[in-house]
C-alpha cells in the first residue's frame, strides 16, 4: 500500500494540471499549484481502505481487501490499456510509472485472496495484529541460547583476494533463517526500490529523447551559428554537421553511463544498508550499544524517536531521489570532462592537458622522487629492529632531512589537499541516499538529520518489538490456556474417557517442557542489558546507572550490600 500511494504521489507531482478528481472544485482554477496540497492529502485517503482491510485480521476485512484490490488493479489496468500515451514528459512515461504502482496492487490482489483462504480453512489465526504464536521468536531464542562452536579463525593477516572477497561479500545481502527484518524496515526497502526506478525513469525520459531529437534535427546552419560565437570546426559545413552529430552523441553516452553508475552505485547502497540495518539490530537485541551508537544512549521510546519513526519511510524514499539527482549531474560532469578533454583529444592526437603535463614533468618527476626518498630512508636508515622491536636510529640525520624537504611537503599537502576534498566530497555524493551511516564526523553525528533519523527509528524498533521479548509474551499466552471452539469441547467430550490418563501424562510434560522454557526466558529478559530501562524498577534510576545498556554498581547499591550484610547477623533468632 506504501508503494502504490509513493507511486501515486510521484506521478501527482509531474502533472502540469490538476487531476480529475480536482475538476469539481474551484481550487483547480486558481494560478497556483494549490491542488498539489489537495493531491497530498487525497490519495492518502484514496489508499487508506487498502490498508485498513489488512489490519482487521476477520474474514470480512480479507473479502473487502480483494475487492477493492481487484477494482484498483483492474480500472489501472484498464485505463493503461485504453489510453497508453500521454503528452507530459514522454508519451509512454505514465505507462512505465506505473508498472510498480500495477505490482504493488497485482501482490495485494494475490495476499488478500490468499488470506481469506488460510482464514476459511483455519490456519489463520486472529492475533490482534501481533505474531506472537510465530515460531520465529522461539527459534530465534534457541539459536541465541544454543551452545556456540569455538572459534577456528587464525590470528594471521589475511591475504589480499580474501580481503577482497570479504569487502564484496559485504555488500551482498544474504537472507537469514533465524533473522527477519521488522515491517517498517521492509516497507522502508520497497519503497526506496520503487523511488530508484522512479527517478531513474524520470531522468531518463526527461533528458535522452530531447537529445536524440537535437542530434537528428541538426543541419548546416550549425556551421553559420558556430562562426557568430567564432568557432570554426571545419571549412565544410556537411564536416561541421557531422562534427557536431558526433559530439552530441558523445555527450548523450556520457549522459547514460552516468545514469546506469548511479543506479548500479544505488542499489549496492540498498543492499549495503540491508546488511548494516540486521548487524544494528543484532547488535542492539543483545545489548551491545556502543557499537551501534559509539557513545552511551539509552534505549526508550521519546518524543523525538516516535516523530522519526513515523517519518523514516518518507525521509529514506526523499533521500535516495535527491541523492540520484545530485550523483547523475556530478558524475555527468566528470563524464564530459574525461571525454572531451582527455578521451576524444588523444583520439585526434591533440590532447592539450597530457601535453601540458608532460611540460612539467620535471615538477612531477621531483614530487615522487621526494616522496620515494622519505619512504626508502624511513625503511632503510631511521627504523632499526632490535630483539623483535622497532626504535628510531639517527635521529640526527632524520631531522635534517625533514628541514630540507621542508618546501617540497608543502607542495604534496596541498596535492594531498586537494585529493582530501576531492574524496570527500565523492564519498558524501555517493552516500548521500543513505540514512544509516552518517555523512559527518563521529563527535558531530547528531546534526546529521539523517542518521539521527535513524539512531531514534532504531529505538523505537528495538524497544517495541524485540524477539526475545515478544517470544516470552507468546509462551505466556500458551501457557494461559485459552478455551477451545464449542464444537472442538464436544468432539472431546464424544471421545470418551478412555485417554484421559494419558492427556494427563502429556499435560505434565508439556506443563514441565512450558515450565523450562518460561525460565530460560525470563533468564534472557533479566540478564539482556537492552531491556533494563523498560523494567520499572529501574525506571526511577538516573541515566549515569547504565552502561552500554547495562546497570552498573554505584557506591550507592554497594553501601546497602555492606549494610545488608553487617545487619544480617544481628537479627536474634527465633522460635526456641
Amino acid at each position: 500500500v506504501f508503494g502504490v500511494l509513493f507511486c501515486k504521489l510521484l506521478r501527482s507531482g509531474g502533472l502540469p494540471e490538476p487531476p480529475a478528481f480536482l475538476y469539481i472544485l474551484p481550487i483547480c482554477f486558481l494560478p497556483e499549484y494549490n491542488w498539489m496540497i489537495l493531491a497530498l492529502l487525497y490519495y492518502p485517503a484514496l489508499c487508506y481502505p487498502l490498508l485498513a482491510c489488512g489490519t482487521l485480521h476477520n474474514k470480512v476485512g480479507y473479502v473487502l481487501g480483494s475487492l477493492l484490490s481487484w477494482t484498483h488493479f483492474s480500472v489501472l489496468v484498464w485505463q493503461k490499456i485504453d489510453c497508453p500515451a500521454t503528452p507530459q514528459i514522454h508519451k509512454y512515461y505514465d505507462l512505465f510509472a506505473s508498472l510498480p504502482q500495477i505490482a504493488c496492487l497485482a501482490f495485494l490482489s494475490f495476499q488478500y485472496p490468499l488470506l481469506l483462504f488460510k482464514g476459511l480453512k483455519g490456519t489463520e489465526k486472529n492475533n490482534g495484529g501481533e505474531d506472537l504464536d510465530s515460531s520465529y521468536y522461539r527459534d530465534y531464542v534457541k539459536r541465541i541460547l544454543q551452545k556456540k562452536k569455538p572459534s577456528t579463525s587464525s590470528t594471521e593477516k589475511p591475504h589480499l583476494l580474501r580481503r577482497m572477497e570479504e569487502a564484496v561479500k559485504s555488500y551482498i545481502y544474504t537472507p537469514e533463517d533465524v533473522f527477519r527484518f521488522p515491517m517498517k524496515l521492509a516497507i522502508s526497502g520497497v519503497v526506496s526500490f520503487i523511488a530508484l526506478y522512479q527517478v531513474a525513469l524520470l531522468l531518463v525520459l526527461a533528458v535522452v529523447p530531447a537529445l536524440q531529437i537535437a542530434r537528428m534535427g541538426v543541419t548546416e546552419e550549425i556551421a553559420y551559428l558556430l562562426a557568430g560565437f567564432k568557432i570554426h570546426l571545419s571549412s565544410d559545413n556537411a564536416e561541421v554537421v557531422r562534427i557536431v552529430v558526433y559530439y552530441i552523441w558523445c555527450v548523450e553516452v556520457c549522459y547514460v553511463s552516468a545514469l546506469t553508475l548511479v543506479c548500479l552505485v544505488n542499489l549496492a547502497m540498498l543492499m549495503r544498508s540491508m546488511v548494516l540495518h540486521r548487524s544494528n539490530l543484532k547488535g542492539l537485541y543483545r545489548g551491545d550499544i556502543y557499537s551501534v551508537y559509539h557513545c552511551q544512549r539509552s534505549v526508550r521510546p521519546s518524543r523525538p524517536a516516535l516523530v522519526c519513526w513515523m517519518g523514516y519511510t518518507s525521509f529514506t524514499a526523499a533521500h535516495l531521489c535527491l541523492g540520484m539527482i545530485i550523483q547523475t549531474l556530478v558524475f555527468f560532469l566528470c563524464l564530459l570532462v574525461a571525454v572531451f578533454l582527455i578521451i576524444v583529444p588523444v583520439l585526434h592526437g591533440e590532447n592539450l592537458i597530457l601535453f601540458k603535463l608532460l611540460w612539467s614533468m620535471p615538477f612531477w618527476l621531483m614530487l615522487l622522487l621526494a616522496v620515494l626518498i622519505q619512504h626508502i630512508s624511513a625503511r632503510c636508515f631511521f627504523i632499526k629492529k632490535t630483539a623483535g622491536t622497532r626504535d628510531l636510529d639517527n635521529r640526527g640525520g632524520l631531522f635534517l632531512m625533514t628541514y630540507l624537504l621542508f618546501p617540497v611537503n608543502v607542495l604534496l599537502g596541498v596535492l594531498l589537499g586537494v585529493w582530501r576534498m576531492a574524496i570527500t566530497a565523492l564519498f558524501n555524493i555517493v552516500h548521500l541516499g543513505r540514512t544509516d551511516i552518517s555523512l559527518l564526523n563521529r563527535s558531530v553525528e547528531a546534526f546529521d538529520p539523517a542518521y539521527r533519523c535513524y539512531a531514534h527509528y532504531l529505538k523505537i524498533e528495538v524497544s517495541q518489538s524485540h524477539p526475545v521479548m515478544k517470544a516470552f509474551c507468546g509462551l505466556l499466552l500458551q501457557g494461559a490456556g485459552q478455551d477451545p471452539d464449542p464444537t472442538q469441547r464436544e468432539r472431546d467430550a464424544e471421545e470418551g474417557i478412555q485417554l484421559v490418563q494419558q492427556e494427563k501424562k502429556l499435560q505434565k510434560v508439556s506443563a514441565a517442557k512450558r515450565a523450562r522454557a518460561h525460565w530460560r526466558l525470563l533468564y534472557t529478559l533479566v540478564n539482556n542489558p537492552s531491556l533494563v530501562g523498560s523494567r520499572k524498577h529501574f525506571k526511577h534510576r538516573a541515566a549515569e546507572g547504565f552502561l552500554n545498556g547495562s546497570l552498573k554498581p554505584t557506591a550507592s547499591t554497594k553501601g546497602s550490600k555492606r549494610e545488608a550484610a553487617t545487619k544480617e547477623p544481628a537479627v536474634p533468632a527465633t522460635g526456641n
